[in-house]
C-alpha cells in the first residue's frame, strides 16, 4: 500500500510531455529510466496514460496528424525521476506496406538499444484477448530481450465471467513467453479498476 501511495503522490506532481521522437537520432539523451506502453491501436494507450497520471489529455498533448508514427516521451517527477515512453500504435490494417515498415524498424531498433528501458506495458483489449498481432509484438519484445508486464484494458465492458476466461487465457499465453512478467494486470480506465496497482508496478520497475 505504501509503494501505491508514492506511486499515486508522485503521479500528482509533476508529469509533462517532453518530445516526440521520429526516430532514434531524435531520442532524448538515455538519462532516466523508461517505462514504454505499447498496444494495437484503439486498446486505449491514451486513456490508461491519462488514468494513470490524473490527467485528462495529458497523452493526447502530442497526438497530431502526422505524429502515429513516433515515440511521445513524458517526464515524471520534479526533478525528473523516470520517463514514460507512448510507443506508435500498431494493427493498422490499411496503413501502405512503407508505414508500417518504418514503424517495425522504429520499434525494433528502440526496443533492442535503449539500456534504460526498465520494462514495457504491453497493453490488451480485454474484449478481444491476445490477437496474432500482439503474438507479434510478444515475440519482438521476447527477442529484443525486453520485460514487459501484459496489462489488459477496458475490463469495465465485458461480463466478469469472460472477463475471468480472458484473463485466464492471457496469463496461459504470457507464461510461454521468456520476457513475460507472469502476472497480468486487469485495468478500466473509466471505472478506475487496477490503475492505483498498475500505478505502483509502474514506480517498481522504475526502481527510483
Amino acid at each position: 500500500m505504501a509503494l501505491e501511495e508514492r506511486a499515486r503522490a508522485l503521479f500528482s506532481g509533476r508529469v509533462e510531455f517532453l518530445k516526440s521522437a521520429p526516430q532514434l537520432k531524435f531520442l532524448p539523451d538515455p538519462d532516466f529510466p523508461e517505462i514504454a506502453f505499447c498496444g494495437r491501436s484503439n486498446v486505449g494507450k491514451s486513456s490508461l496514460l491519462n488514468a494513470l497520471t490524473g490527467r485528462k489529455s495529458l497523452a493526447r498533448t502530442s497526438v497530431t496528424p502526422g505524429r502515429t508514427q513516433e515515440l511521445n516521451y513524458f517526464e515524471v517527477g520534479q526533478p525528473t525521476l523516470f520517463r514514460l515512453v507512448d510507443m506508435p500504435g500498431y494493427g493498422f490494417a490499411k496503413a501502405p506496406p512503407k508505414v508500417v515498415e518504418q514503424w517495425r524498424r522504429l520499434v525494433r531498433d528502440y526496443l533492442r538499444g535503449r539500456v534504460v528501458l526498465k520494462r514495457a506495458l504491453l497493453l490488451i483489449d480485454s474484449r478481444h484477448g491476445i490477437k496474432p498481432v500482439d503474438a507479434e509484438m510478444m515475440q519482438m519484445l521476447d527477442e529484443a530481450a525486453v520485460s514487459y508486464r501484459v496489462v489488459l484494458t477496458k475490463a469495465d465492458k465485458i461480463k466478469a465471467s469472460e472477463l475471468a476466461q480472458v484473463v485466464e487465457e492471457t496469463q496461459a499465453t504470457a507464461r510461454k513467453h521468456t520476457a513475460a512478467h507472469p502476472d497480468v494486470s486487469v485495468t478500466s480506465s473509466e471505472k478506475g479498476l487496477g490503475i492505483a496497482a498498475l500505478r505502483g508496478a509502474v514506480l517498481d520497475d522504475a526502481a527510483v
